[in-house]
């Protein structure tokens, strides 16, 4: 097992000391949205719910959700709970699907962001010294300065490199020789299949740990990574309306899903149709509670992540979050059955014939929906080995899943390749 140096006091605390201190930075965060956030006021007073009834952790329950359109509603400064000159950084989404979600950081909301992307780095292996490869993209999006601040808070060597242009992230990965790589997991697929064909074996490179969100992923593509690269492949989780990444990370010595970092973040399970909660351990939509945040405090933040939250392990105080592999809104309903696109990855890595590139197509056949696989075959098998390959997958997704789809065999190279987060479904009904 590997060492665990310098752990934060917070890592350390009891089950019933972490509750304690949950409970004194819930109050202080209801107080302060709702003195600061006119939605949280307005929310909370249609509740019939006063910041002085939160008594305990579970009269969390009480509060009302916030939601993301909310936060669209507000745009673009509508939510932050602090004046303007006391805000030191903005981020947003990208707002691909409507108006982007914007939010805000004090100071103090960078310092202690920095702080827990360290403390996730560390869990993940990372020491200082060590040279950290960052192809998260910079710019509004979280992940690229998030990192970056905390591995440099770390003590690690910040290659800020940033996402695209693969050749050259290729070339420094040999000339620079870095540790850790930290991107997205279908982005490392591509680097990996781009050190393939200049000649390059990915196994034989300095990279020892990949630390990889911002996506969905299953082990099943963990395994893939960690065969082809010859590395620790390391989940983080985060989403920049909670704080970005680093809200909860696996620890490299058990990689059995990220610990959520619970002095900062209070953490739900609810029945994502009628909101009620659900005991740990149970499938449930994933919901945050900020309990330090300054500039944007979000209350009962439902994330549409769909997870178990499970007991502590290598961080025996911290609850886990179960490695997330969908959202409720990815989900596909197939001629009534609900599927995730990571299901399919699932199947289609289990099966050694066929390549980790893929996307899915859904189209209108009469008045069914109809989904094809489109999969690029294996250049180094038989043509028919790929075939019968497709077949076998086909037969597994109406064995396991219970619907009927079709899978298309495409050349190597044709499909398009991640220079970031994957765009996996492609609904052309």
């Amino acid at each position: 097992m590997p060492d665990r140096p310098g752990l934060d006091p917070e890592e350390l605390l009891s089950v019933d000391e972490l509750r304690a201190l949950q409970l004194e930075r819930l109050q202080w965060t209801v107080h302060h949205a709702y003195a600061n956030v006119p939605l949280y006021r307005r929310k909370f007073d249609d509740a019939g719910v006063a910041p002085g009834d939160i008594r305990s952790l579970d009269d969390v329950r009480r509060l009302p959700f916030t939601t993301k359109e909310d936060l669209r509603a507000t745009y673009p400064f509508g939510m932050f709970a602090v004046p303007m000159d006391r805000v030191r950084r903005i981020h947003a989404s990208s707002g691909t699907t409507g108006r982007p979600t914007v939010v805000g950081y004090t100071e103090g909301d960078l310092q202690r962001w920095a702080q827990l992307v360290a403390r996730s780095l560390r869990a993940a292996g990372v020491r200082p010294g060590m040279k950290v490869h960052n192809a998260y993209g910079y710019g509004l999006f979280t992940g690229g300065l998030g990192l970056h601040d905390g591995a440099a808070l770390l003590g690690a060597t910040v290659i800020p490199v940033s996402g695209g242009q693969t050749a050259r992230q290729v070339q420094l990965i040999r000339d620079f020789e870095p540790d850790v790589i930290t991107c997205t997991p279908s982005y490392l697929l591509t680097i990996a299949d781009a050190m393939e064909q200049a000649g390059i074996d990915p196994r034989s490179t300095s990279l020892k740990i990949g630390v990889l969100g911002a996506e969905p992923w299953t082990n099943e593509l963990r395994g893939e990574i960690e065969r082809r690269m010859g590395i620790d492949a390391v989940d983080i989780y985060g989403l920049s309306e909670v704080m970005g990444p680093g809200v909860a990370n696996e620890c490299v010595e058990t990689k059995d899903g990220p610990h959520v970092w619970e002095d900062h973040f209070l953490p739900e399970t609810i029945d994502g149709g009628s909101g009620e909660s659900v005991a740990d351990g149970e499938l449930g939509e994933l919901v945050f509670t900020s309990l330090t945040k300054e500039a944007f405090p979000v209350i009962r933040y439902r994330t549409h992540d769909l997870t178990r939250l499970l007991p502590g392990t290598a961080r025996p105080g911290m609850r886990r979050i179960q490695k997330i592999t969908g959202r409720d809104d990815d989900m596909i309903i197939l001629r009534g059955v609900n599927l995730f696109p990571t299901q399919i990855e699932e199947l289609v890595l289990g099966i050694e014939a066929l390549t980790p590139h893929f996307v899915l197509e859904l189209t209108k056949s009469g008045r069914l929906d109809a989904m094809t696989v489109r999969i690029e075959r294996d250049p180094a098998l038989p043509l028919a080995t790929c075939v019968a390959a497709s077949e076998v997958l086909r037969q597994r997704v109406k064995a396991q899943i219970g619907t009927t789809i079709e899978v298309r065999l495409e050349e190597p190279g044709t499909l398009p390749r991640s220079e970031g987060k994957y765009k996996r479904v492609y609904d052309l009904r």
